[in-house]
C-alpha cells in the first residue's frame, strides 16, 4: 500500500513536543567550544574613524577580538553582488551593525568583552523610509519594468480613472530558533559546519568564499531549522562566516547563537513597499487599463531584493485579467537591515496592491467588491487567460475554487445578515470578504530549479535517504520518506533520514520557493527507479521469472503481476543484489522542465503551474478601540494530489495565520534615529491562538491532480499566506459600514489605531458628503 497521499504526522513530531529533537545549538559542544558576542553600532549611518579593542583582553575569559584583518579570505557576504560587507571598516550602514565579534570561552565573557570595546564614530544623517529614498534618489540595483499592451494610451481611453497608492510594512520572521551556527576545523584546513539555514550550499560557497579556501573544504549541515520562513536562505550565511573565522584563528570549535533582540536587530525583513498607482476602468467594473510603480525597501545592501521584486511585479495581477498593464519596479537603499526573502518572496506585497485597486474600483462603482474580483478573473483562452509577463495560464481553477468557497461559507447568505447586523449595531459593525490566490511556482531564476538526492541500501534491508531539502518544521522530510517509501514499495519505517548536508548531495538549491517538495521529491524518485531498476533482475533470477519489468514492489514484498501469490521479501533481494555485486546506493535528479525566462524583456514562462486558493472571512470591529475579532474562516485551497493532507492543512492554516499577522498586527517601528523598537515579543505582536477564530474551515481541492509533478501533488508552503488578504478586505468591509463613502483608507498593518484612523475617515467623509447633500438640497443654486 503506498504511503503517497497518507495523513501522516511530521517525522519529528514526538521529538518537537517531547525536545528531544536537536537544533544546531542544542548539540553537545566540543572540548573547546568557544563563543562569540558582537559589537553592535549605536547609529544608523555614520563614519568609523576609530576601533580600539585593547580593553577587551582584560576581561577574564576572552580568547580574541575578530575585526577585519582577521578575514583570510574576502570580507564580503553579499550573494548576488558582493556589497555586503561583513565587517565594516569605514561607514555603518544600519542601527545595531556588528562592527567586531567577541570571542570568548563563554558567552558571558565574549558579552562582557564586547562591553569594553571602543568605537568612535562620526553620525550622519539616515534615509530610513522609502519615500524618503526616493526624494534622495537612493537607489540599488536596476530598475524592473514588466509590461503587455499601451497602458497609457488605454487610460486615456477608459471610462474612469483612479490613482492612489498603498504602503505596506515588513515583517520579522519570528523563527521560534535564533541564527545559530557552529564551525569545527579538523586540523588540516577542512571545516565541518553545523547551521540553521535553508542553504546548506549558498553557507558553504560563503564561507569558502571569506575563508579563501576552496568549496570542498567546508561541509555544511543541516540538522533541521526551528522556523525560517525565508529569513534563513541568505541570512544565516554571515553568522557562520564569523564563526569560521573565529574557528581559523582559535584553531577551536566556535559558535554564534543570537538572542532574540539580537536577531531581530541583525536580521533582514519581509520588504516594505510602496505602490503608486492609475487604474482605468468600465462602468462594469472591468479593468481596462493599469500603471503602477513598485518601490521596494531593501535596506543597506541588496541581497535578494531584484527576484522579490521581480515576483512582486509579477503578482500585482493575482487572478485578474489586465489588457494593458505597465508595471515598474525599484529597490530604494535605506538605513536599515538588508530585507530578505520571506514567505511569499514579494508575492504577497504585489498582491496586496493588485487587492487594493479592485477594492477602490468596486466602492468607486458602488459595486460588491467581490462581483468586482469575479468580473476580472483569468478566463477562457488565449489573452484573457494570459499573464502580463506572456505565461498562459493552462490549469486555470480560480473560478471553481471561488464558487466552491462561497458555497462552503454560505456567502450571500451572510452577506445579507451583516447587513442586518450593521444597521442595528452603532458600534461595532462586521465586514465579510472573499479574495482569490493565484501564485506561480519555481524560482524566478531557472537555474535554481534542480535538485539531487542519495539512496544507500544496507544488507540487511534498511536505508538511508539523503535529498538536498531543508526540514524547518514544513514537513519536507516526511513528505520524502512518503515519496521514498511509495517508489521503492517498502514500509516507511525501513528509512533513516539523514540531516542534510552538502558532502552528500552537493549544488543544491535553497528550500524556498516552495518547491521543495517538487524538487527533492522528484530526485529522490529519480533514486528509488534506479535502484529497482538494478533490483528488478535480482528478484527475476531468484523468482525463476524472465521479466523484470513485470515486477511490482510493493509493501515489502516484490513479486510479479502475471502470478502475484509468489513473491519474495525486498530485503532477500538486496542481500542477493550484494553477493552479486550490484550496486546499493544510487543518486537522483531533477530539473524542472519547459519553464525560461527572458530578463531583457521580462517575458518569458518562469513558473511550471499555479496554485490556486480562496477564502472567505469575517470580522467584527469595535469603534470604540479599533480592535477587530476573526469571527469565521473558509478556505478551499489547490494542493493538487496531496502528498499528505494533514501536512498541507496544516500549512495552509499556518500561512493563513502569518499572513494575517502581517497584514493586522505584526509593526516594525524604528525610531527616528533608525534603531528598532519592537525588537521583542513585548514590542512585536505576532498572533497566538486566541487570534485564530473557532470556526476555521479548511477543505483541499478535491480531484485535482497536477500532471508532471511528483504524484499530482503541488506546493503549498507560501501561497495559503496570501488568503489572509481576505482578513484586511473584511476589515475594511467592516470599517466602510460606519459611513456611506466610496474609499476606505486602511494602513497596513491594521492595527488598532489603524483602524481608529480609518474609521475617523470613513465618518469624516460621509459628514463631508452628508453636508454637500444637505447645502444642495436648500441652496438649489450651489
Amino acid at each position: 500500500m503506498t504511503t503517497v497521499g497518507q495523513r501522516k504526522s511530521h517525522e519529528s513530531a514526538t521529538g518537537h513536543v517531547s525536545g528531544k529533537a536537536l537544533y544546531t545549538d542544542d548539540q553537545r559542544q566540543p572540548i573547546g567550544m568557544v563563543s562569540l558576542y558582537p559589537v553592535t553600532a549605536p547609529h544608523a549611518s555614520a563614519r568609523i574613524t576609530h576601533i580600539d579593542v585593547s580593553a577587551a583582553y582584560g576581561v577574564a575569559g576572552v580568547v580574541t577580538v575578530l575585526t577585519a584583518e582577521d578575514v583570510p579570505g574576502e570580507n564580503d557576504t553579499g550573494v548576488i553582488i558582493r556589497d555586503e560587507v561583513l565587517f565594516p571598516t569605514e561607514v555603518i550602514s544600519y542601527w545595531g551593525q556588528a562592527v567586531v565579534w567577541v570571542v570568548g570561552e563563554t558567552e558571558t565573557a565574549a558579552r562582557l568583552g564586547a562591553d569594553r570595546v571602543v568605537v568612535h564614530y562620526e553620525p550622519l544623517p539616515p534615509i530610513l523610509s522609502i519615500k524618503d529614498a526616493i526624494a534622495a534618489n537612493s537607489f540599488q540595483g536596476q530598475p524592473l519594468v514588466v509590461r503587455r499592451g499601451d497602458a497609457t494610451t488605454a487610460l486615456q481611453a477608459a471610462d474612469f480613472c483612479l490613482t492612489g497608492e498603498v504602503e505596506m510594512n515588513g515583517q520579522d520572521h519570528f523563527y521560534l530558533e535564533t541564527q545559530a551556527s557552529w564551525v569545527i576545523p579538523d586540523g588540516e584546513g577542512n571545516y565541518q559546519i553545523y547551521s540553521s539555514t535553508q542553504h546548506p550550499t549558498e553557507t558553504q560557497v560563503i564561507i569558502a568564499r571569506v575563508l579563501g579556501i576552496p568549496n570542498n573544504r567546508v561541509v555544511v549541515t543541516c540538522l533541521r531549522m526551528g522556523g525560517g520562513f525565508g529569513g534563513k536562505e541568505s541570512q544565516a550565511n554571515p553568522f557562520a562566516a564569523v564563526a569560521a573565522i573565529a574557528a581559523v584563528k582559535t584553531g577551536r570549535p566556535a559558535r554564534v547563537r543570537l538572542r532574540r533582540s539580537q536577531d531581530m536587530t541583525l536580521t533582514g525583513k519581509r520588504h516594505g513597499l510602496l505602490g503608486q498607482y492609475q487604474v482605468g476602468f468600465s462602468q462594469e467594473g472591468h479593468i481596462t487599463a493599469l500603471d503602477v510603480d513598485l518601490y521596494a525597501d531593501g535596506g543597506w545592501s541588496l541581497d535578494l531584493s531584484p527576484p522579490v521584486l521581480l515576483r512582486a511585479a509579477l503578482h500585482v495581477d493575482n487572478a485578474y485579467y489586465i489588457p494593458d498593464i505597465e508595471v515598474r519596479g525599484q529597490i530604494v537603499k535605506t538605513h536599515k537591515t538588508s530585507n530578505t526573502a520571506f514567505r511569499g518572496f514579494g508575492g504577497p506585497q504585489g498582491m496586496v496592491v493588485g487587492e487594493e485597486i479592485i477594492d477602490r474600483v468596486a466602492r468607486f462603482l458602488g459595486l460588491p467588491p467581490e462581483v468586482v474580483r469575479e468580473r476580472n478573473f483569468y478566463h477562457g483562452e488565449g489573452a484573457t487567460n494570459t499573464t502580463h509577463y506572456g505565461q498562459e495560464i493552462f490549469d486555470n481553477r480560480i473560478a471553481c475554487i471561488w464558487s466552491q468557497v462561497k458555497a462552503n461559507a454560505n456567502f450571500a447568505e451572510r452577506r445579507i445578515e451583516i447587513a442586518h447586523f450593521n444597521q442595528s449595531h452603532s458600534y461595532k459593525k462586521r465586514g465579510l470578504a472573499i479574495t482569490p490566490v493565484k501564485f506561480g511556482i519555481s524560482f524566478n531564476k531557472t537555474q535554481y530549479n534542480q535538485a539531487g538526492a542519495l539512496i544507500l541500501i544496507y544488507t540487511d534491508g534498511s536505508i538511508q535517504l539523503n535529498h538536498g531539502g531543508t526540514e524547518m518544521g514544513q514537513g519536507l522530510h516526511t513528505k520524502m520518506l512518503q515519496v521514498a517509501a511509495s517508489a521503492l514499495g517498502v514500509k516507511i519505517d525501513r528509512f533513516r533520514l539523514m540531516p542534510t548536508s552538502t558532502d552528500k548531495v552537493p549544488n543544491t538549491s535553497a528550500t524556498a520557493a516552495s518547491s521543495g517538495a517538487d524538487l527533492n521529491g522528484q530526485a529522490v524518485k529519480d533514486a528509488c527507479e534506479t535502484l529497482k531498476a538494478r533490483l528488478a533482475p535480482v528478484a527475476a533470477k531468484l523468482m525463476n521469472l524472465d521479466a523484470p519489468e513485470d515486477l511490482v514492489f510493493e509493501d515489502g514484498w516484490i513479486y510479479s503481476r502475471s502470478y502475484p501469490n509468489d513473491r519474495i521479501r525486498f530485503e532477500q533481494v538486496v542481500e542477493q543484489a550484494y553477493n552479486d555485486r550490484v550496486s546499493l546506493s544510487a543518486t537522483g535528479y531533477y530539473r524542472t522542465p519547459n519553464i525560461y525566462w527572458d530578463a531583457a524583456t521580462s517575458q518569458g514562462r518562469p513558473f511550471y503551474y499555479f496554485a490556486y486558493g480562496a477564502a472567505v472571512s469575517e470580522v467584527e470591529v469595535d469603534g470604540f478601540t479599533g480592535t477587530f475579532k476573526l469571527r469565521q474562516v473558509d478556505i478551499v485551497h489547490d494542493v493538487g494530489e496531496s502528498l499528505n493532507p494533514l501536512v498541507d492543512q496544516g500549512q495552509i492554516e499556518g500561512g493563513f495565520v502569518q499572513g494575517m499577522g502581517w497584514l493586522t498586527m505584526e509593526e516594525l517601528v524604528w525610531d527616528a534615529q533608525g534603531r528598532l523598537r519592537s525588537d521583542a515579543p513585548s514590542t512585536y505582536k505576532i498572533p497566538t491562538i486566541s487570534e485564530v477564530p473557532e470556526h476555521f474551515h479548511v477543505e483541499l481541492l478535491q480531484r485535482a491532480a497536477q500532471e508532471g509533478v511528483i504524484y499530482g501533488s503541488k506546493a503549498v508552503g507560501e501561497p495559503p499566506l496570501m488568503l489572509a488578504m481576505s482578513v484586511r478586505e473584511a476589515i475594511r468591509d467592516a470599517i466602510a459600514a460606519f459611513g456611506a463613502v466610496d474609499f476606505v483608507p486602511l494602513a497596513s498593518p491594521a492595527t488598532p489605531e489603524a483602524i481608529l484612523w480609518a474609521i475617523e475617515s470613513v465618518k469624516a467623509r460621509s459628514g463631508a458628503k452628508s453636508g454637500v447633500a444637505e447645502s444642495l438640497l436648500v441652496s438649489p443654486t450651489v
